[in-house]
């Protein structure tokens, strides 16, 4: 008799799976290709409603098959493994400036990089070296442990401790970065709540009495030379949260910075965001 109910809880619990996988919670929006268009790039978008369970997507297939570098969404991931090992002690954590001036990937002097730095300073304005520096305290072993407890995309650092997430070395897919941030969100992760309460405080961008917008953008550039750009986070209205990943790829010298932000509003925008009324 015990055997038995342990068969139907299998049971139960393998078509509950099947159900939360189907395409019956996936509505394709194919609206959203005219942003893409008008800004002259390719890409993905993805919103997943955590009430309704609910997915509303754009270029289904690169979003759950194709993978690409992380590029500074990376910080995430390289942000709370620093705090879990005490290479970052907090977020007012101090690293000063080696003095070198460094660059945008699109020529501009890094102003907002070229200065000391904390945690949380450093996640606001992406600081690469910065994060540099964290992951070379980190260390290659202890990284690649954090990579395989995550399952975070290919887990590959095949390159230098302080590129990999930059150069092609490591990628993941726009459902695997959503799966990712919306453990973060519920402290899913096997990091203490304490770590991951400080990273989604670093996350939070805008905040006013409709919404609150959190995320983590990213900029690099796929083997073939073209630009690739990353909105990866969570925006709430009434105290309801709903995910996204944002995918661009445009040409080398595709302004993205800019870009993201801009059509990443459009398009919740589009979705009644902003204004308090989900």
């Amino acid at each position: 008799m015990l055997q038995r109910k342990w068969v139907l809880l299998l049971i139960t619990t393998y078509s509950l799976l099947i159900i939360s996988c189907s395409p019956n919670n996936v509505a394709i929006d194919n609206s959203l290709q005219k942003y893409f268009d008008s800004n002259q790039v390719t890409g993905t978008f993805g919103l997943y409603d955590n009430g309704t369970g609910q997915f509303s997507i754009y270029n289904l297939a690169r979003f759950k098959d194709s993978s690409y570098l992380p590029a500074s969404t990376f910080k995430i991931v390289n942000s709370l493994v620093g705090l879990e090992t005490g290479k970052i002690v907090n977020e007012k954590m101090l690293i000063k400036w080696d003095g070198i001036t460094r660059r945008y990937p699109n020529g501009d002097t890094a102003t907002a990089w070229n200065r000391d730095l904390t945690a949380e300073e450093a996640f606001k304005v992406s600081a690469m070296p910065y994060y540099q520096e964290v992951a070379r305290r980190i260390g290659k072993e202890t990284m690649q442990h954090w990579l395989d407890s995550l399952k975070y995309g290919t887990k590959k650092i095949s390159t230098r401790i302080d590129t990999f997430w930059l150069d092609n070395s490591l990628k993941i897919t726009p459902d695997e970065e959503m799966g990712l941030v919306k453990k973060l969100y519920f402290n899913q992760l096997p990091f203490q709540k304490r770590t991951q309460d400080i990273v989604k405080k670093m996350m939070l961008q805008e905040e006013n009495a409709n919404y609150r917008l959190s995320y983590k953008s990213g900029w690099g550039f796929l083997e073939n030379g073209k630009a690739l750009g990353w909105m990866v986070g969570w925006i709430e209205e009434n105290r309801h949260p709903y995910f996204f990943v944002l995918n661009v790829e445009g040409e080398h010298n595709a302004k993205l910075t800019p870009l993201r932000l801009n059509l990443l509003r459009s398009i919740l925008k589009q979705q009644d965001f902003f204004e308090g009324k989900r």
